[in-house]
């Protein structure tokens, strides 16, 4: 077992079998973090003693002038042996529910659209999670662990569920839409993430959301209407996608409790060629969300999850319309 020691903090910590920021995430630690799968470069951190190897080759999140200066990437690092790294420990960064590394066994499958699915999984060991963090999954037969949302809320933490949307040619969804079956099992590790929901927030919601960003959206949306200390707050949902047939996630929300009332949707597409008959909005989501809310975006705590280039095109929206960014939720993994 690799003893991991981070002078400036003057604390150390246990690493087996995992990586550098996930086993300290797992002991309380606010080692920063985001995507979890090296693409974002938020949980970098200098070696100073000892020697480590990445899990992904020339992973996105680092750099050739990173590399020169014996840096590494926490969510990828696996040390070799002792290790002393340089990195600054954020409070932000703790987790509420510490991750855990299970056996999760599929119990359900619902099509959501044509290239969308739920998948249910029970948990061998169950664990918490807030609304809106995500897992790592291990398919089986599939190298590396993919980085899915939640979609639901739990008080058990026996059961959680994806809403995952096809990737062509994607190596893990290709296994869980065409391999998987009722009553495999999956590797699950989580939670993860900081675009949770914030229940001590003062301001009404809205939650931007395209492809498999339902996901996580939906999960805030179900965790928000089900909170006492949100009782009231509106909840304005966008879902975007190219035509009708991408479009989902209306059912989801008549569910809840408020539908109608102070939680609505607004469902949006970018390619209205050939969709007739179509009755919601036309455009992208970063567009729909300014014309509908305009001025009073900055009253709303803010949601959102997406494609890279629609979560890009969302936040300079919203930057322009001058959300303070602490009221900016959202994760980085793709």
């Amino acid at each position: 077992m690799a003893k991991i020691t981070i002078p400036a903090a003057n604390l150390e910590y246990d690493c087996e079998n995992d990586t550098i920021a996930r086993a300290a995430v797992r002991h309380g630690l606010g080692f920063p973090y985001e995507c979890n799968v090296g693409s974002c470069g938020n949980c970098r951190f200098e070696l100073i003693e000892g020697e480590v190897e990445h899990r992904r080759a020339n992973p996105p999140g680092l750099n050739e002038r990173d590399i020169a200066r014996k840096r590494f990437l926490g969510c990828q690092a696996q040390p070799k042996g002792d290790c002393t790294i340089k990195v600054s420990l954020r409070d932000n960064y703790k987790s509420k529910h510490l991750p855990r590394k299970t056996e999760a066994v599929l119990a359900g499958i619902d099509d959501l659209t044509h290239d969308i699915r739920e998948f249910r999984f029970n948990l061998k060991q169950s664990n918490l999670f807030l609304p809106g963090q995500y897992a790592l999954l291990s398919v089986p037969g599939v190298g590396g662990d993919r980085a899915y949302s939640m979609s639901n809320v739990t008080n058990l933490g026996d059961e959680w569920h994806f809403q995952i949307k096809r990737v062509p040619g994607g190596e893990a969804t290709t296994s869980l839409f065409d391999k998987l079956k009722i009553g495999d099992s999956v590797g699950l590790d989580g939670p993860y993430g900081m675009a949770y929901l914030r229940e001590d927030a003062p301001r009404d919601i809205l939650c931007l959301a395209g492809g498999s960003g339902l996901s996580p959206m939906v999960s805030i949306a179900r965790g928000a209407a089900a909170s006492p200390a949100l009782k009231g707050r509106s909840i304005e949902f966008v879902y975007g996608g190219r035509s009708p047939r991408d479009i989902c996630g209306e059912s989801i929300l008549q569910l809840l409790d408020g539908y109608g009332e102070r939680i609505h949707y607004h469902p949006a597409i970018s390619m209205p060629e050939g969709a007739e008959g179509w009755t919601g909005h036309t455009g992208f989501v970063h567009d729909i969300a300014e014309m509908l809310f305009g001025e009073k975006l900055s009253q709303y705590e803010v949601y959102f999850a997406g494609p890279p280039l629609m979560s890009q095109a969302v936040m300079k929206m919203l930057i322009k319309a001058r959300v303070p960014v602490g009221q900016l939720h959202f994760d980085q993994f793709y």
